[in-house]
């Protein structure tokens, strides 16, 4: 894998809030005897990118990811976003300002590959590009249409990397050709991250519920590297059961 210009310094912030709507207490909710949050943060660390903290409103987090060995930044409980939840978080962890890119990997996705992290950095080789993310190529027919899959709208610039022109919950573009799923998880320039928490919510973002639609709109570029595999976020009881069955099949080598 090529290495980044500069040798810039990443750290791994991982956002995890107790309180969720439809699945309460999700970071800790049980997979295969762990709490989910610690799957996670594993997979995380098996990347080998950088330090992982994992940034949380909860002392019950904290205490599974200490106990297991790893670091925990506690943050205020009423924040909107994971992006203003990491940013509070690099204050505590990262006073010195020692670390200059940080990837934003989200608490309730424990099926992730620790690859798609590492690939996450790549566009930020290209000193114009502000935020890097990824995408997948959708490739079953009722994820084209479904509002739950976002989609990212790109120019291709070269193959399997992209520059983000915009974010839908429709299906776009339309005509032929194929469509990507956008996953989110992030690679910010430390400066560009400061820029973004600073910013107000813009029109596009509230009408389409998707938060990186105010940096595209404030004018900064984000890039995306095609991966093969979509990590499963876990947002309800059905998705908890379906994540305790893929890592049943990822232990015993089956395919899912």
């Amino acid at each position: 894998m090529p290495t980044l210009r500069n040798h810039p310094r990443p750290l791994v912030l991982v956002p995890a809030r107790l309180a969720a709507t439809r699945l309460p207490n999700k970071p800790l909710a049980d997979i295969h005897g762990e709490p989910m949050i610690l799957h996670v943060w594993r997979r995380a660390v098996e990347a080998g990118v950088g330090p992982v903290v994992v940034a949380t409103d909860s002392e019950e987090v904290r205490d599974v990811i200490v106990a297991a060995g790893g670091q925990a930044a506690m943050t205020r409980a009423d924040h909107a976003s994971g992006s203003d939840r990491i940013h509070e978080a690099l204050g505590v962890v990262d006073p010195d300002r020692d670390f200059d890119v940080i990837v934003n990997v989200q608490g309730d996705l424990p099926t992730l590959d620790p690859a798609v992290v590492r690939a996450s950095l790549l566009p930020l080789q290209d000193p114009e590009v502000d935020i890097a993310t990824l995408v997948a190529e959708i490739v079953r027919d009722e994820e084209k249409t479904a509002p739950s899959v976002v989609k990212m709208v790109g120019a291709e610039i070269a193959p399997g990397r992209f520059r983000c022109l915009y974010f839908t919950r429709a299906t776009a573009p339309t005509g032929p050709g194929p469509l990507y799923h956008h996953i989110g998880l992030y690679a910010y320039r430390r400066a560009a991250l400061e820029r973004f928490v600073k910013l107000p919510p813009s029109p596009l973002e509230m009408r389409e519920k998707l938060e990186q639609l105010r940096a595209l709109e404030a004018g900064m570029r984000i890039d995306a590297v095609k991966v093969d595999t979509v990590p499963l976020g876990v947002d309800t009881p059905e998705d908890l059961e379906r994540a305790r069955t893929l890592l049943i099949h990822a232990a015993e080598g089956v395919p899912s």
